[in-house]
């Protein structure tokens, strides 16, 4: 085993995805980690995700750039905002959506789990629940 760095250009497209949300993927089994999953979001401006949850999986998200919405519960009924520099913990089988706060800049975040699984398990909610603020 040895120290591995991964660049922009190697990102892998090749991850679990949810509609609103672009994933890719930067640390993984692929390059010798036994228990992390590692990679970036990013969403377009006054973009928002579709409902969803990382099964067993603790998350955490480091804003990189834009403000974000984490909408969650199993209605989306609680709401927490962050921006450049924030960590967001989201715990296990937390239904969450992530929604952009702007109409003209994108975000930009870090995505960290706990499990090489990169389970994203999408949540069908009525368009109504998901179009709330």
């Amino acid at each position: 085993m040895t120290v591995r760095v991964v660049g922009p250009y190697q990102l892998s497209p090749q991850t679990s995805q949810t509609p609103g949300i672009e994933r890719l993927t930067a640390i993984d089994e692929d390059i010798g980690s036994k228990n992390l999953w590692a990679g970036v979001g990013t969403m377009e401006p006054g973009a928002r995700s579709g409902a969803h949850h990382h099964g067993e999986c603790e998350s955490v998200i480091y804003v990189l750039s834009g403000r974000i919405r984490l909408r969650f519960g199993d209605s989306l009924e609680e709401a927490a905002e962050a921006g450049p520099g924030d960590f967001i913990f989201v715990p296990p089988n937390v239904v969450h959506q992530e929604v952009n706060l702007s109409d003209s800049d994108g975000i930009e975040t870090i995505v960290i789990r706990d499990s090489q699984e990169n389970l994203v398990i999408n949540v069908d909610l009525p368009d109504s629940v998901l179009r709330e603020t």
